[in-house]
C-alpha cells in the first residue's frame, strides 16, 4: 500500500461537505483502505460498487463530523488531514464502529485498516509537502482490517482528550516497510469490538538483513509494483535491475525486498558486492550472509547449495557489474535451489539464461518550459525528492513561485538522477535554487559531498561515473570519450563517421556497433524512444547530461577534443552543405528537407560545434555551418540566435581574411555572400533601421558581382532592394528588385523568383499608392509557389494578399486569405516569419466585427509571437495597430478589460494563438 499520488502529498480534493480549507501547523493524517478489496470485489461482483459507495459515505460522515479535510481519495483509500489528534482518533473510532454496525450484503464484512500520524508538514498551495503523509500510509499498511494504529507522536497528543470507549495499547517498536528506524506503534482498542489481531505486517515479521535507510523511497511506486509483479512470476527467478550509476537501483531493490517479505517465508537477504573486484569472492560473500563458515575441503558454492536447497527466499545482490564474471555461479545456485530467487542490481545485465531485465529510468520530471501550478509541482518525483533532501539540509527550505522554475530546471538539468538531485539539494543550505542553477552549468564540481556512510563511489557523481568508466576496455573508453561531442544524441551512422579515426588521433580499435552496444549495456549510453529517430528512421542514442560531462572531461584529458570536433564538423558539412552556386539552393533551404530536420534535431550539438569553430578560429567551417543553420532558425522562431551566429562568424571570417595573405576562395566568397544576405534579412525582420544596413547590402552585391554568379547576384540584389524600399527609396528599390528578378528568371530559379516576388510585394505594403503593383507581384509569387509545391511560398504570398485586401477594405477576401495562410502553416508544420502579419489582418477583422476582447487577445498573441521569433513590426502592420478601428475597440472595452485580454493573449502557445485567430476568421 502506498500513499496517494506522491509520498509528499496528494492533490487537494475537498469533500462534498465539511472542511474546505486544509489545516496547517501541527496536523494529524489519517490513512485508510479496505483490506482484501480485490477478493471482496471477486466475491460480490457488480454489488461491490454499491458497497464501495456506502463505505465512502460512512467514512466521510465520520471524518467531516470531526473536522477532517479530505486531501485525496483513490479507489478504496482515503487520506484525511485533521487539525487535532483527538479529532482524528475520534473520527477513526466512529468510522470503524459505523462499518462494523452496517448490514453488508451476502453476510460480508468491510474491514478497513487505519493509520494515524502527526507532524508539521508544509503547505504548498493546497498541497501538503513532507514525509508525514508517507508515514501515515506505512502505519496503516502494517495493520489488518478493523485495526486502528497510531504513531507515538499522535498518541502523545491524543491522550490529552481520549475519546470515550477508546483505549490505547502499546504494541512495541516495529520497523515499517519504508526501512526507517523502528517506530513505536499503538493500537486503539474500541469497546465492544474485537481487538485481537495478527502480528503487524512489519519487517520484524520475517527473517531478513535489510539495512536501515535514512528516509522513505520517493516516486518509485510504479517501479516497485512492476518489480514485485516480476518476482511473482514462475519464469522470473532472476531479475536484473539495470541502470546508470546514481539512478537509485540499490534503494529501489531494498524497498522491493521489504515489500516482498511476506512472499518469502525464509526471508530476504541483502548482499553488498560493491567493494568486491574479484568474481571468485561473490559466492563466499553470499555464504557469509548466512554464517556459513569456510572449510578447506568443501567449495563455498557446494556449502551454499546445501544450506539453501530447501529454502524459499530472495537474494538481493547489489552492484554486480564489477564481478559480472560470477554470473554462471549465480545461475548454478538458482538451478540447484528451486526456492531461491535473485534480484540483482547492476549497470550491466548478467547475460545468463532465464534473466529478466528491468531497466530503471530516472525520476519523472516537469517540463521547465511548461510548469504546472506550484501546488502540483511535487507530483513529479524528481521535484519531490529535491524538496525532501533540501529540507533535510535546511528545515526552513520551501519552494515559492519565485524559486519553482529554478527547482524544476535543476531537476531537468540533472536528468532526474536521484543521486545527482540529492547532492544538489544538499547545497541549498548555502545557495538558493536560483544561484545553484547557475553553478550547475558545469555539474560535476557541484555534485559532491554525499553522506559519509555512502560507498566511496557514491560520494560524488564523478566517482559514481568513474566506477563504470574504469570497467570499460581501453577501446570502449575511447569510444565513450569521443561520443561526448554529441550533445543531443547520435545515430550509429554518426558515431561511425565521427569516432572511427579523427584526424591525427588513434583509430578507435573496435567495431562501433559492438562498442556502442556495450556502452548501452553498461548504462553509460541509452537508446532513445522511437519519436527521437533520425529523419531516415535510424535509432538515436544519448548520454545523460552528467555522464556526458564526465566523458567530455576524459576527452579533454586525452588531448583529442579538437580532432573530434573537427571530425564532427566535417560530418555535418557532408550531410547538409549546399552548393551556393546552384540556383536550386533556395528550394532546398526552405523545403523542410532532411537537412533542416537534422538542424532541429541536433541543434545543441551544432551550437557546440559552432562555439568550437569560434574558439579555434575555424572561420570557413563556421561560416558554412552558420549559413545552413540560420535559415532554419529563422523559420522556426529562433531568428535572434540565427542573427548572433551570423554576426559572430562574419566577424571571425573578416578577421581571418584581413590577416591572411591568400585571397578568399570562390567558395568562401559565396558563403560570405549568403551569410551577409541572411544577416541583413534577419536584422530587417527584427526591425533594425534599413538605412543602417545599406552598406552591408552593397558589400554583398559587390562580392557577388566579383564571384561571377548571376544566381548569387540576384539574391544579393533582392536583399538590397528590400532595404532600399524599407528606407523609403522607392525608385531605386524598384529598379534593383527589377534587376534581381530578371537575373533569377535567366538562371531558372523558381524558389528564388518566388522569394523575390513576395519580398518585393511585402516591401511595397508600406506604400499605399503601390497596392496594385504589390498585388500583382504577390499573385505571381503565389502561382510560382503553387506550381513548384513551395508551401512556404504559398502561405507567405497568401499572407501578403490578405494584407492588401485589408488595405482595400475587402474584409471577406482578407479573412479568406489570412485563414488559408494560417491553415497552410498548420497543415505543413510551418512556423514562418509572416505569421504575425496574418494576425494583424485578423485583429483588424475582429475589431470590425465588434469583438474588442478578441482583438485585444490577438494583439497580445501576435506581440508574443514576434518576441519568440525575434521579429519587428512592419510599417503596414503598425498602421493597422495604430489605426482608428483599434483605438475605438480599446475605448469600447475599457483599459482594465483590454489589459486583461491582452495578457491572456500573450500567455497563449503558438498553436493556441493560431486557433484563436482562425476562430475569428470562421466567425467573420
Amino acid at each position: 500500500m502506498e500513499p496517494p499520488a506522491e509520498a509528499t502529498g496528494g492533490a487537494a480534493q475537498p469533500p462534498p461537505s465539511g472542511v474546505s480549507t486544509p489545516p496547517s501547523g501541527t496536523v494529524t493524517f489519517l490513512f485508510t483502505d479496505i483490506e482484501g478489496s480485490t477478493l471482496l470485489l471477486q466475491r460480490l461482483g457488480d454489488a461491490y460498487a454499491e458497497v464501495l459507495t456506502t463505505h465512502q459515505r460512512l467514512l466521510r460522515a465520520a471524518f467531516t463530523a470531526h473536522g477532517g479535510y479530505e486531501v485525496d481519495t483513490q479507489g478504496d483509500s482515503f487520506l484525511i488531514a485533521f487539525p487535532t489528534a483527538p479529532g482524528a482518533l475520534a473520527a477513526a473510532a466512529d468510522a470503524t464502529r459505523a462499518l462494523a454496525a452496517h448490514p453488508w450484503p451476502a453476510g460480508e464484512r468491510v474491514r478497513v485498516r487505519m493509520g494515524l500520524h502527526t507532524g508539521a508538514p508544509k503547505l504548498l498551495g493546497a498541497r501538503y509537502v513532507g514525509l508525514d503523509l508517507h508515514r501515515a500510509a506505512r502505519i496503516a499498511a502494517a495493520g489488518h482490517g478493523g485495526q486502528i494504529l497510531l504513531s507515538a507522536a499522535t498518541v502523545e497528543l491524543a491522550r490529552r482528550e481520549e475519546p470515550p470507549g477508546v483505549t490505547l495499547r502499546d504494541l512495541g517498536a516495529h520497523r515499517l516497510k519504508d526501512l526507517q528506524q523502528a517506530e513505536r506503534i499503538y493500537q486503539a482498542d474500541l469497546a465492544g469490538l474485537p481487538y485481537d489481531f495478527p502480528p503487524l505486517k512489519a519487517l520484524d515479521a520475517r527473517p531478513h538483513n535489510l539495512p536501515v535507510q535514512p528516509g522513505p523511497l520517493l516516486g518509485r511506486e510504479r517501479e516497485t509494483a512492476a518489480l514485485l509483479a516480476l518476482l511473482r512470476r514462475a519464469d522470473a527467478r532472476l531479475v536484473t535491475l539495470a541502470g546508470p550509476g546514481g539512478v537509485g537501483k540499490t534503494r529501489l531493490s531494498l524497498q522491493v525486498g521489504a515489500e516482498a517479505l511476506d512472499a518469502f517465508p525464509d526471508g530476504v537477504w541483502f548482499v553488498r558486492l560493491s567493494r568486491l573486484t574479484d568474481a571468485d569472492l561473490v559466492i563466499p560473500t553470499i555464504a557469509q550472509v548466512f554464517d556459513i563458515q569456510a572449510r578447506g575441503d568443501v567449495p563455498p558454492l557446494e556449502m551454499l547449495r546445501a544450506r539453501l536447497r530447501d529454502k524459499h527466499l530472495l537474494l538481493v545482490l547489489d552492484n554486480f557489474e564489477q564481478v559480472a564474471a560470477a554470473a554462471p555461479q549465480i545461475a548454478d545456485l538458482l538451478g540447484t535451489c528451486p526456492g531461491v530467487e535473485a534480484l540483482v542490481t547492476s549497470r550491466v545485465t548478467l547475460g545468463i539464461y532465464g534473466e529478466r531485465e528491468y531497466a530503471l529510468r530516472p525520476l519523472d520530471l516537469p517540463d521547465p518550459q511548461r510548469l504546472p501550478p506550484l501546488e502540483r509541482l511535487t507530483q513529479y518525483a524528481a521535484v519531490a525528492l529535491f524538496i525532501e533532501r533540501a529540507q533535510a539540509a535546511d528545515a526552513d527550505f520551501a519552494v515559492t513561485n519565485a524559486s519553482a522554475p529554478a527547482v524544476a530546471e535543476i531537476c531537468a538539468r540533472l536528468d532526474g538522477l536521484p543521486l545527482a538531485i540529492e547532492l544538489a539539494a544538499a547545497r541549498t543550505k548555502l545557495l538558493p535554487p536560483q544561484q545553484l542553477l547557475k553553478r550547475l552549468e558545469k555539474q560535476l564540481p557541484v555534485l559532491t559531498g554525499g553522506a559519509r556512510d555512502l560507498d566511496e563511489r557514491q560520494r560524488t557523481m564523478r566517482d559514481t561515473i568513474a566506477w563504470s568508466y574504469n570497467l570499460l576496455s581501453p577501446e570502449e573508453q575511447r569510444l565513450f570519450r569521443r561520443l561526448a561531442v554529441f550533445v543531443d544524441g547520435w545515430t550509429l551512422t554518426a558515431a561511425e563517421a565521427v569516432c572511427a579515426a579523427p584526424e591525427g588521433s588513434e583509430p578507435l580499435g573496435l567495431d562501433t556497433l559492438e562498442g556502442l552496444s556495450h556502452l548501452v549495456d553498461q548504462s553509460l549510453a541509452r537508446r532513445l524512444d522511437e519519436d527521437s529517430a533520425s529523419p531516415g528512421g535510424e535509432p538515436r542514442y544519448a548520454m545523460l547530461h552528467v555522464i556526458r560531462e564526465y566523458a567530455l572531461e576524459r576527452q579533454e584529458a586525452a588531448g583529442e577534443l579538437d580532432a573530434i570536433f573537427l571530425s564532427l564538423a566535417r560530418y555535418y558539412l557532408d550531410r547538409f552543405e549546399l552548393d551556393w552556386f546552384d540556383p536550386r539552393v533556395y528550394a532546398q533551404l526552405f523545403a523542410g528537407d532532411a537537412a533542416e530536420r537534422i538542424v532541429l534535431q541536433d541543434l545543441d550539438t551544432l551550437r557546440a560545434v559552432l562555439e568550437w569553430t569560434l574558439r579555434r578560429d575555424q572561420a570557413e567551417i563556421g561560416l558554412r555551418l552558420a549559413l545552413r543553420m540560420a535559415p532554419t532558425l529563422m523559420t522556426h522562431g529562433l531568428s535572434h540566435e540565427g542573427l548572433q551566429w551570423c554576426e559572430r562568424v562574419l566577424a571571425l571570417e573578416e578577421k581571418y581574411a584581413s590577416h591572411s595573405a591568400t585571397p578568399r576562395s570562390r567558395q568562401v566568397v559565396a558563403a560570405r555572400v549568403a551569410v551577409l544576405g541572411t544577416f541583413t534579412a534577419l536584422r530587417l525582420n527584427r526591425g533594425d533601421a534599413p538605412q543602417e544596413l545599406l552598406a552591408l547590402n552593397q558589400e554583398t552585391v559587390e562580392l557577388a558581382r566579383g564571384v561571377g554568379s548571376d544566381h548569387l547576384l540576384s539574391y544579393s540584389l533582392a536583399m538590397l532592394g528590400g532595404a532600399l524600399l524599407d528606407a523609403g527609396d522607392l525608385s531605386r528599390g524598384e529598379a534593383v528588385f527589377d534587376e534581381a528578378l530578371s537575373l533569377a528568371k535567366q538562371v531558372g530559379n523558381p524558389a528564388g523568383i518566388g522569394i523575390m516576388l513576395v519580398n518585393w510585394a511585402g516591401a511595397l505594403l508600406g506604400y499605399p499608392e503601390q497596392t496594385g503593383h504589390a498585388a500583382a507581384l504577390a499573385e505571381e509569387s503565389l502561382q510560382v509557389a503553387a506550381d513548384n509545391e513551395l508551401w512556404w511560398g504559398v502561405s507567405w504570398s497568401q499572407a501578403i494578399l490578405a494584407a492588401i485586401a485589408q488595405q482595400r477594405g475587402d474584409k471577406d477576401r482578407a479573412r479568406t486569405l489570412a485563414t488559408k495562410s494560417l491553415q497552410f502553416i498548420r497543415e505543413h508544420e510551418l512556423l514562418p516569419i509572416w505569421t504575425p502579419a496574418c494576425f494583424v489582418v485578423l485583429i483588424w477583422l475582429a475589431a470590425r466585427m465588434n469583438q474588442p476582447a478578441r482583438a485585444a487577445r490577438l494583439v497580445g498573441a501576435q506581440e508574443q509571437l514576434r518576441i519568440r521569433m525575434g521579429l519587428g513590426t512592419e510599417k503596414f502592420e503598425q498602421m493597422i495597430l495604430d489605426g482608428d478601428l483599434l483605438i475605438q475597440a480599446r475605448a469600447a472595452l475599457g483599459e482594465e478589460a483590454w489589459a486583461a485580454a491582452y495578457a491572456a493573449g500573450k500567455a497563449l502557445t503558438t498553436e493556441e494563438a493560431i486557433a484563436e485567430a482562425l476562430a475569428v476568421a470562421e466567425e467573420g
